[in-house]
């Protein structure tokens, strides 16, 4: 039995390495007297509007409050109305349909490409139906969805394109016609982010943003997000409080130079499990050099999970599971529990996620491969 421990997931290793810039903007926000709003959430959403080319980036309080409020926005805009469709993966984390029907919309779910296990856009035309007005694409594990199929159908049905980023801070797609590649968030009609602690760049708590460039929703989302209001005691929409705080706007400043550094780690760490994983029982995430992808997640999939994880936690090495129960089977959607999609069922029973990220090094990943491979399906 190996003695050595591969931990999935530190928060105290991941964030040391900006320690000292993370204390210096704490202070400076305490010093400042300033703990709603002001020049540390502008300074922050200028960056995510650089970073993913678009006009606009509103900091919110987390990225299901992101989403909720595009769905708001569009509502409010009189894009969609309560009982439109918007058509969603059948594998994504359940935050994803939350903010759909939490705004009256009502999620269609589409399978996933096994080999993507993102959002299969060649199934999104059949889906369409008259009160279509969206479709999501999850950016899963920090692997982007978006191509000429999704592009292509939403524009012959007059569909919203919003992208569920909150994994994919940093990863790119190949945009035809569109001056090459460009990065999540600055693909569709709008775009949700999150910086959960445990994201690739990730805030001491909460914090989400919207990119877009129409600037009629980035001002909606705005108001929304505080209130309802346009300016003080002046509220035009029944609105929320997701705001996001200065103090997390500083956290992730201080952080968000730093993301291709990060996802550049990511990265090499995928490399080493896709040339040293070579057991025939595991299925490993499709992987390409092009750097596209920032590996939120590296996902592998294999029958008895179980057994499997048991087995590597034998030999030391920490493990997850991205998600062990599709969301239209879950107790609060009761209404899709019967729904026959097969490619997501089949995904929430296989997917196993190994250690990548400044836990883990390029070492650990070959040793972690090494473990993998004397693993003996049952």
């Amino acid at each position: 039995m190996n003695h050595k421990k591969y931990t999935f997931l530190d928060l105290g290793t991941v964030n040391r390495p900006y320690a000292d810039a993370l204390k210096e903007a704490v202070c400076r926000v305490i010093d400042s007297g300033r703990f709603i709003g002001g020049p540390e959430v502008d300074a922050f959403e200028k960056s995510m509007t650089s970073l993913c080319d678009v006009a606009h980036a509103v900091g919110v309080s987390n990225g299901l409050d992101a989403l909720r409020l595009i769905f708001r926005a569009y509502i409010e805009i009189g894009v969609m109305q309560p009982g439109d469709e918007v058509i969603v993966p059948g594998n994504t984390f359940i935050a994803s349909v939350l903010a759909v029907s939490d705004c009256g919309l009502v999620p269609v779910f589409v399978e996933p490409d096994p080999l993507t296990m993102n959002l299969d856009t060649r199934l999104v035309e059949a889906a369409v139906t008259s009160r279509t007005r969206a479709v999501m694409p999850v950016h899963l594990y920090g692997r982007v969805c978006y191509d000429d199929t999704l592009r292509d159908t939403a524009t012959r049905h007059g569909l919203k394109i919003i992208e569920d980023s909150a994994q994919a801070i940093g990863a790119t797609a190949s945009i035809p016609g569109r001056g090459g590649s460009r990065r999540a968030g600055g693909l569709g009609d709008a775009a949700a982010f999150s910086f959960y602690p445990t994201k690739n760049i990730g805030a001491l708590g909460d914090a989400g943003a919207v990119t877009t460039d129409d600037t009629l929703l980035a001002d909606t989302v705005r108001r929304l997000a505080n209130y309802g209001s346009d300016r003080q005691y002046h509220n035009i929409y029944k609105g929320l409080n997701c705001r996001l705080d200065p103090m997390q706007a500083a956290i992730l400043s201080a952080k968000l130079p730093f993301v291709d550094r990060e996802n550049g780690t990511r990265r090499r760490i995928a490399s080493v499990y896709e040339t040293t994983i070579t057991n025939n029982a595991v299925v490993k995430p499709l992987y390409t050099d092009d750097g596209s992808a920032v590996w939120h997640q590296y996902v592998v999939r294999v029958d008895n999970r179980d057994a499997f994880r048991r087995y590597l936690a034998d030999n030391g090495v920490e493990t997850g599971i991205h998600y062990p129960v599709a969301p239209f089977d879950q107790p609060c959607y009761k209404e899709y529990n019967a729904l026959e999609l097969p490619v997501s069922r089949r995904l929430a029973a296989t997917v196993v996620s190994l250690p990548v990220s400044g836990c883990t090094s390029e070492t650990d990943a070959a040793e972690i491969s090494e473990i993998i491979n004397t693993y003996k399906a049952k």
